[in-house]
């Protein structure tokens, strides 16, 4: 390996953010550019973030990979709160804590997503131009709509009223609750995909063991008010890459290329063959486009 990896923990609004640092071997004696990189809804670092990170690590480039408050090895309490305003506070903070190590070239930070934090990096890369390069990986684009191809008329309405009720409960002091990240077909769930179920399940098997197979139900909430792309005109001039998997069936493939047409250049989308989980391992890791 052509690179040394370092645990590393950093704070975030009051609470600290744990990670990777990768760190290539041959430039140790120079600043390089770094990538910023976090997991996607209710993910952690171990579900083959490493895949990426040790290719951008061999390329020459430094990688922090960090689990959000809330999530994984992150601070905080209640558990498994997924709050896109907080975990782009995250990334936000996260490259300011890189950008001050004495290995980095700070003028020279990327932001990489994929999936719920692919529309993170969006946001992120519109907003803050620290940031060079931005890559945003089978992204969520918009939270609303993304629901309304997952769920039946009825069941969304139902779920709306349930989530109006639960606003009351929190008002009122009522006590946190939970829904499923995945389930088997037919039981109610957070990722209500065949697909999602066997890649989180068999993930949480095999490489992380820490990850819990449940969300608050108020990331539900904020999952339906979330816009990611919402100001992806203003990402521009910073370069954005968008990978997209060519069936998509979670975030899927027409939302995110119907938003990657009002970025403004310089822009590149590339469409991979596979569904959304494959772009995490091989053949769709390696992939190369035409």
């Amino acid at each position: 390996m052509n690179f040394i990896r370092k645990n590393v923990s950093f704070p975030s609004e009051g609470l600290n953010c744990k990670g990777w640092l990768y760190l290539p071997k041959h430039m140790l004696n120079q600043q390089v550019p770094a990538v910023v990189m976090a997991h996607g809804f209710s993910a952690v670092k171990e579900m083959y973030l490493s895949n990426f990170a040790e290719k951008f690590a061999e390329a020459g480039l430094a990688v922090l990979v960090f689990d959000y408050r809330f999530l994984g090895e992150g601070e905080g309490e209640p558990r498994q709160h997924v709050i896109p305003a907080e975990q782009i506070k995250d990334y936000r903070n996260a490259i300011t804590w890189i950008s001050q190590q004495p290995e980095i070239d700070e003028k020279r930070i990327g932001i990489w997503g994929s999936s719920y934090s692919g529309g993170h990096v969006l946001h992120v890369a519109a907003i803050d131009k620290r940031v060079k390069a931005v890559v945003s990986q089978v992204p969520l684009v918009s939270g609303w709509k993304n629901a309304q191809r997952l769920m039946r008329p009825d069941v969304m309405a139902g779920f709306i009223e349930q989530l109006n009720e639960y606003r009351k409960s929190r008002y009122n002091g009522g006590d946190v609750q939970y829904i499923a990240v995945v389930a088997p077909e037919g039981e109610p769930c957070a990722l209500p995909t065949p697909d999602s179920y066997e890649w989180f399940i068999k993930a949480g098997k095999t490489v992380a063991p820490n990850w819990e197979n449940r969300v608050t139900l108020e990331t539900m909430e904020s999952f339906l008010e979330y816009n990611p792309a919402g100001l992806i005109d203003l990402i521009s001039p910073t370069p954005l890459l968008m990978v997209v998997a060519e069936n998509d069936t979670l975030t899927p493939t027409d939302l995110a290329i119907e938003a990657f047409q009002r970025a403004r250049e310089p822009k590149k989308l590339v469409i991979f063959p596979g569904t959304h989980f494959d772009a995490y391992n091989e053949p769709g890791l390696s992939y190369t486009a035409p």
